[in-house]
């Protein structure tokens, strides 16, 4: 018997730029109403393929055939190629800030389509877009139709962009990392969404990421990339629980991990005394602050504030993991510039009785004490500068005596505790950041913040941008770099798996006020306020270790 002709039939499908293969006879069938997840890290392939289904890969070299319904789209017209994209298959892109056009309400960008693709008159289209933003999950979408993309959250504007691609009520519905930079119980919001309205449409999805959390809440069927090569397929269990490849094994054991780990060894070392346990950072009290205008003339005589936290107490000590979490606007990055001393703040924060004086001169000593790592390295490191210059820049402030040599060891030496090693980069100060990977990269913006020594080290999502397998790497440097310095971290992530690996204490934002705080132990496997466990419920929780026999208990 004849198995069932596929919706979408990848045959052999090569991708090359300039003789260049990326991506090496492809192979990968989607029947109608089927989820198939195609999973692999940056670079392997997955964006590209599904880029070149539509046709969208301008001077692309494409070989093979891409069957939609029996027919080959590689050799389908322009005229043609424009009626299927929307109409038949549709696209939601990773990062809609980009997708969405700056210029035009996301209800006007909604209705274009259907005016476009459906016909219909614009009174009608525009009262299916705002059906269409309700059914995406929008709260009161007849206001959400008139605001601009840069007026919503991320998660609304990725909703909006759902909205978009089932307007015109494709068949098939290529979804590419729809949820990356996207806070944990939003992104099982967004998945839970996607698969209902797949459910209530029919239409097939081919889901794009590096997410195996995702894919195991997701897909019927899993295929997996590596460097171009499609290199395993199957169904969930049997990619999950009977991986043959090597490198899918890699991946599904690349989930973050508490190996390593410092341990609160004042529990179980009663020798220890006062002034080993004491804070190094305390905070009372904390509040923040944002002025807000206000219309007419009311904002001429009275002023008016937005609170972006209100009352935090909390303390870290050395050699200790205080993890922040919560969803974006809950107030996790007004507390790390608090922390940092770089916006204004009320109440106290205080580095071993040394507090912010808001006076750079005054500030110097602590703030080499402090340092910080932030989520894209891409951004924060200068691309004007190599980088022996970015990691040498703050030891050349800190310690101006210091010679060129003394500078040059001291940022090779800490280059290569970080994993960047002469060896493997001769050339690597005289390099500029956009010759590394996002993986490298991080490295590099931990190693300008370790070359000045500090004692505090606030992590602001630092792996949210990077693949698991990366992340992973990253995660188990910080927890070296921990034991072996006795650093203390104050860890801001919204992704409950890097708390459970990384965090002693964890303490729980919501609108901007603390709802439950810690030990990291209670509050992810016991806890009590319903904000919280929303959070951890967000996605399965991996085994909490047994750490009896590691402390000698």
């Amino acid at each position: 018997m004849n198995a069932p002709l596929a919706l979408l039939d990848i045959r052999g499908l090569r991708i090359a730029w300039g003789g260049h293969a990326v991506v090496h006879g492809l192979d990968l069938r989607i029947a109608a109403g089927e989820r198939v997840a195609l999973v692999g890290e940056s670079g392997s392939g997955k964006s590209v393929t599904a880029l070149s289904v539509l046709r969208l890969l301008e001077s692309a070299e494409l070989t093979g055939q891409v069957l939609w319904q029996g027919q080959d789209l590689l050799q389908q017209s322009p005229a043609e190629m424009q009626r299927i994209r929307g109409d038949e298959i549709a696209m939601i892109f990773q990062e809609p800030m980009t997708a969405l056009n700056p210029l035009m309400t996301v209800g006007q960008q909604i209705s274009e389509v259907l005016q476009l693709k459906k016909l219909l008159p614009r009174r009608d289209a525009d009262a299916r877009a705002v059906h269409l933003l309700s059914e995406t999950g929008i709260d009161d979408p007849e206001r959400r139709f008139s605001a601009y993309p840069h007026q919503l959250s991320g998660g609304q504007r990725q909703r909006a962009m759902m909205a978009m691609a089932l307007a015109s009520e494709p068949k098939l519905l290529l979804a590419d990392e729809p949820t990356t930079a996207l806070d944990a119980s939003l992104r099982l919001q967004m998945l839970q969404l996607l698969a209902d309205l797949q459910v209530k449409t029919g239409m097939a999805v081919l889901l794009i990421t590096h997410d195996l959390a995702l894919v195991r809440h997701f897909a019927d069927r899993v295929a997996v990339m590596e460097k171009g090569h499609l290199v395993e397929q199957g169904s969930l269990d049997e990619v999950f629980d009977q991986a043959q490849h090597p490198y899918t094994r890699r991946l599904l054991s690349s989930r973050p991990d508490r190996q390593g780990l410092v341990r609160d060894e004042a529990d179980h070392n009663p020798g220890m005394t006062a002034s080993d346990t004491r804070p190094l950072l305390e905070a009372k009290g904390l509040r923040i602050r944002y002025p807000m205008p206000v219309p007419g003339l009311r904002g001429w005589f009275q002023k008016h504030y937005f609170t972006a936290l209100q009352g935090a107490d909390f303390q870290i000590r050395a050699g200790r993991t205080l993890g922040v979490m919560g969803e974006s606007g809950s107030g996790k990055s007004s507390l790390a510039q608090a922390v940092l001393g770089l916006i204004p703040f009320e109440g106290v924060v205080s580095f071993v009785g040394q507090s912010w004086q808001g006076r750079p001169a005054q500030d110097l000593g602590l703030r080499r004490r402090v340092q910080v790592v932030f989520q894209d390295p891409y951004g924060s490191l200068s691309p004007r500068m190599t980088v022996g210059e970015i990691v040498a820049e703050g030891l050349q402030l800190h310690h101006p005596q210091a010679t060129a040599t003394e500078v040059a060891q001291r940022v090779w030496q800490v280059l290569d505790e970080v994993g960047l090693t002469r060896q493997a980069f001769p050339d690597l100060l005289n390099r500029y950041p956009h010759a590394f990977s996002g993986g490298q990269r991080q490295r590099i913006a931990l190693a300008r913040a370790l070359v000045v020594e500090p004692d505090l080290l606030v992590l602001d999502e630092p792996t949210s941008a990077l693949d698991v397998t990366v992340q992973k790497q990253i995660l188990d440097l910080l927890q070296s770099l921990q034991k072996k310095r006795g650093m203390a971290y104050l860890l801001i992530t919204h992704d409950v798996d890097v708390l459970r690996a990384m965090a002693h204490e964890v303490m729980v934002l919501q609108a901007g006020v603390i709802v439950e705080s810690g030990p990291a132990r209670d509050v992810l496997t016991q806890a009590q306020h319903p904000y919280t466990l929303s959070l951890v419920n967000a996605f399965p929780p991996m085994p909490w270790p047994d750490l009896s026999a590691s402390l000698g208990a």
